[in-house]
């Protein structure tokens, strides 16, 4: 059985079993790391993909019920080789550590900025959780985004 999936605005098969996590399929067939399988159980969102524009975990999500869906994941946020303005805040902040977090965070904030461009800092800790860090805490990932969202 063939998977028909679109991921980065890319059709790909899978001959995935539809029951592997997509995190495994996107890692492994696909050999797109980004994405981290980090704690496995959808607490640290490390993993975090976009599906049809939404923040989903793919480590909880069986690669059959994103069939035919748009995934989309921290490879596909940069245009024309870009860095989307979430990605560029971050880096330009220096705002990020060991990187582990780092897809997760990005993903979820490029959600955020493209569905609140008014977002305020209570909205940006909001859009967080989920995400965890380890290392550098949570102000200058706030910080970097706030400037984002001026820079946009």
């Amino acid at each position: 059985m063939s998977l028909s999936l679109i991921v980065n605005s890319n059709h790909v098969a899978s001959a995935a079993d539809p029951v592997t996590p997509l995190v495994d399929v996107l890692r492994e067939e696909l050999h797109l790391t980004g994405a981290k399988p980090v704690c496995r159980e959808g607490f640290c969102g490390a993993c975090m993909v976009l599906v049809d524009g939404e923040p989903k975990l793919s480590c909880l999500m069986p690669t059959a019920l994103v069939a035919g869906c748009e995934i989309r994941t921290i490879e596909g946020l940069a245009t024309q080789g870009q860095l989307n303005p979430i990605q560029a805040a971050l880096e330009a902040s220096d705002a990020v550590q060991c990187g582990m977090c780092f897809p997760g965070m990005v993903v979820s904030l490029t959600h955020l900025l493209t569905t609140r461009p008014d977002a305020t800092r209570d909205d940006i800790r909001a859009a967080l959780t989920g995400n965890i860090c380890r290392c550098t805490g949570y102000e200058r990932i706030i910080e970097a985004t706030l400037l984002a969202l001026v820079a946009k």
